[in-house]
């Protein structure tokens, strides 16, 4: 049976949450979320590295989990192994499926503690997104990515997993989907009401991570102000676009990561 689940109500900036600055701040041993049951079922297939049909018909899409990954044989072989033919438990904050009919939610197996996205993070079958609400399912996400990346699990393996700032051409290979990008921020330069963290001198052919003059506040109150990321090395993800050279807009706070050093 489903049941109805309370909205975010809160405005963009501040219902999310950072992933990464979270689980920096000493909630990296966070267990995985407990949000409201959605419902349950058994996965009849596989359908790519976010998605599952269950047996009553339902396209269930993984929350948490950027589309980077989704195109990965592997992730879509390690989600298989994971949960097919599985009976599973749905949690999440609203069961409204999306436009294309499909309902986003973490998804347990019978008998597990962690979500089928923590597993396939923890194995680096997939990128954590940075649109989650709930602060231990946030944190779970980051700890369970981190730990593959340490390791070098999975995608991490990979040198081209981490895009390098310095590379603009490399990065344009990743238009239309998500991408992680590391670099030093070189300059930091506001052009009407977008704010241009620049990670090259060619403002038209580097890459740059933009942010909109609204969501300024929310990094100020998270001390990652614009103007202190000048000469930081830092990691930003996002979805990756054009407009002269690679561009990443930033709309939450935990598409940032403050690197160590300067």
């Amino acid at each position: 049976m489903i049941h109805s689940a309370r909205r975010c109500s809160a405005t963009l900036p501040a219902c999310a949450v950072s992933l990464f600055v979270l689980a920096a701040a000493g909630r990296a041993g966070a267990a995985d979320c407990a949000l409201e049951q959605q419902g349950e079922g058994r996965v009849a297939a596989v359908i790519d590295t976010r998605s599952l049909r269950l047996e009553d018909g339902r396209e269930i899409r993984l929350a948490g989990i950027a589309r980077g990954g989704a195109d990965r044989p592997s992730g879509r072989a390690a989600l298989a192994a994971i949960a097919a033919g599985r009976e599973v438990t749905l949690r999440g904050d609203d069961d409204t499926p999306d436009r294309y009919g499909r309902q986003g939610a973490f998804v347990f197996v019978a008998g597990s503690e962690h979500s089928v996205q923590s597993e396939l993070l923890r194995r680096g079958e997939a990128l954590a997104s940075v649109d989650i609400a709930d602060k231990n399912c946030a944190a779970a996400l980051a700890t369970a990515e981190r730990a593959a990346r340490d390791a070098k699990l999975g995608m991490w393996a990979e040198a081209t997993a981490i895009k390098n700032a310095e590379s603009p051409g490399d990065i344009l290979s990743a238009i239309g989907h998500f991408a992680v990008v590391e670099g030093r921020v070189l300059s930091v330069r506001q052009v009407g009401a977008i704010t241009y963290l620049n990670f090259g001198r060619n403002w038209t052919r580097d890459f740059a991570a933009t942010i909109s003059r609204r969501i300024i506040p929310a990094f100020e109150s998270a001390n990652l102000g614009p103007k202190s990321l000048e000469n930081r090395r830092i990691r930003v993800r996002g979805v990756v676009s054009s407009r002269g050279g690679p561009r990443i807009e930033l709309l939450r706070v935990g598409q940032v990561e403050v690197l160590g050093g300067t």
